[in-house]
């Protein structure tokens, strides 16, 4: 998403991005523009807002950049994917970058949370540390269960968490199945395979890409009477069976925006710690 400003403190026009996988109807879109809502900033007059949503076309997340970029942007707002923020930092190397992720250190975006170095700052939710606790609470919500599936998005670097789940379903004497994916068209048949396999409920490990296609996995769980739990409380709020960890359009509105509503007051990315 690109926002565009007039009349900031400066005096001079500004303008944000906010590149993320979705944004109608949905939390990042909420949860941005509550956040930045002030007298100062109303969109549609003193700012205006390009979106650019990848979900549906990840093979264009480098054009998107490009295309930000190209609109002389002022900040880029990502929040999704690493390979987004990667392709925005691509893009650019002195448009400051407000991004989401769920480990900035450990994902080799910022060299410091503190100070971050490069033109990156943002939000590390951490949320893969809480698949543990999801998957307790999804074993005390389904009385007798004995089977469970774990979805994993093979791009994050979650390998020693399945592990670690793996031990605490056996210490549960629960038969945890694995499943992998890479994108979006694979979660149909992970999700039979699950089932096929005796699965009894699911647990979806922490990825933006499962909360892409959140409607499709909750009307397909649905017809296979799976229960599930997810990582954004927003998700269990449309539907799903139940969620835990962070709201999404908190992050937005008490951290991201306020970090970004810094830099349009002059603020250097340096000075803007990755909360």
């Amino acid at each position: 998403m690109a926002v565009r400003c007039d009349g900031a403190a400066s005096g001079a026009d500004l303008s944000s991005g906010l590149f993320a996988a979705a944004y109608t109807r949905c939390a990042y879109k909420r949860g941005f523009l509550g956040g930045i809502a002030t007298p100062r900033f109303i969109e549609g007059q003193n700012f205006t807002v390009e979106y650019r949503a990848y979900g549906l076309h990840p093979d264009l997340i480098s054009q998107y950049a490009a295309e930000l970029v190209k609109a002389r942007v002022d900040v880029i707002v990502t929040a999704g994917v690493d390979e987004a923020i990667r392709a925005a930092q691509q893009a650019t190397k002195t448009i400051p970058i407000v991004a989401m992720s769920d480990d900035m250190i450990g994902s080799g975006l910022v060299g410091s949370m503190a100070r971050p170095n490069g033109n990156t700052t943002g939000v590390s939710i951490l949320a893969a540390t809480l698949d543990g606790k999801r998957q307790e609470l999804l074993i005390e919500a389904v009385p007798g269960l004995r089977r469970m599936a774990l979805l994993v998005d093979a791009q994050t670097n979650v390998v020693a968490n399945v592990d670690a789940l793996q031990e605490a379903a056996r210490a549960h004497n629960i038969e945890l199945s694995i499943h992998r994916i890479a994108q979006g068209e694979q979660i149909a048949a992970a999700v039979d395979a699950a089932k096929a396999l005796g699965a009894e409920a699911v647990n979806f490990s922490a990825s933006p890409l499962f909360f892409t296609h959140r409607h499709f996995i909750m009307d397909r769980l649905a017809a296979l009477r799976l229960p599930a739990i997810y990582e954004w409380p927003e998700t269990a709020e449309e539907g799903g069976f139940a969620a835990y960890g962070p709201r999404l359009d908190q992050l937005f509105v008490e951290v991201m925006t306020q970090q970004l509503i810094k830099l349009f007051r002059g603020s250097k990315v340096a000075d803007i710690p990755v909360e």
